[in-house]
């Protein structure tokens, strides 16, 4: 006797509801307004941010500031959170201050090709502090393996093409705060969730690939916000 065959309603859902239960694993923490910063009471929410990666923005009745009037930039050392509302997800220790180095090389790195780096507070500088609140790794093999299946393959899909997180994928949160360094004015603040496209499969390979690849795309934003 041959098999019952799937009615075709049931057997067009069945993909659909697999991709379901895959999007609950690209879910993640979201950023808060973390107690420990500096701009926490001015941070709130941000209507602004269409993409989820800011989700808070400091509102100080400050107008926005004349970037152009800006030609040094100091970089402070990036420091890894330590408050209880940190959101490092099962990264260990040393995973984490080798995400701080990358986040300070990669910033640096990028916002050379805009400003004269510098360590003294004169006319035209700001002051850059980024501290490093939260990571979650990728889950090897299965974040790579389901850009490709039947199942992942077309969720990963529509949200690569949707700027959106992909499957199984590490991210990366951190806060940025940037001062007029010689007044020690705070000019803006924000804090942020970064990851990849999900159709970036070179950042599903290792552990931490993913939050790399996060640095390095707010690293490009922030660039862009000053230019």
């Amino acid at each position: 006797m041959p098999l019952p065959v799937l009615s075709t309603p049931l057997a067009r859902a069945v993909p659909w509801l697999a991709c379901a239960l895959l999007a609950g694993c690209a879910t993640a923490t979201q950023p808060v307004p973390y107690a420990g910063l500096q701009s926490s009471q001015l941070l709130r929410p941000n209507p602004q941010d269409t993409t989820g990666r800011i989700p808070y923005r400091a509102v100080s009745g400050v107008p926005s500031p004349d970037w152009r009037s800006y030609s040094r930039l100091i970089i402070d050392p990036v420091t890894v959170y330590r408050g209880p509302d940190q959101q490092f997800e099962d990264v260990p220790e040393t995973a984490r201050y080798a995400l701080a180095d990358y986040l300070r090389n990669q910033f640096t790195a990028r916002l050379a090709t805009r400003f004269r780096i510098v360590d003294r507070p004169t006319a035209g500088t700001l002051r850059l502090r980024l501290t490093l609140t939260g990571a979650k790794s990728t889950t090897r093999g299965l974040s790579t393996v389901t850009r490709f299946d039947l199942a992942g393959g077309p969720y990963n899909l529509v949200q690569g093409l949707r700027g959106k997180e992909g499957t199984f994928t590490g991210s990366v949160s951190y806060a940025v705060e940037i001062f007029d360094a010689p007044s020690g004015a705070l000019l803006d603040a924000f804090v942020t969730r970064q990851y990849p496209n999900a159709l970036n499969i070179a950042a599903t390979l290792g552990s931490m690939d993913a939050a790399q690849a996060g640095v390095e795309k707010g690293a490009e934003e922030l660039l862009a916000q000053f230019r």
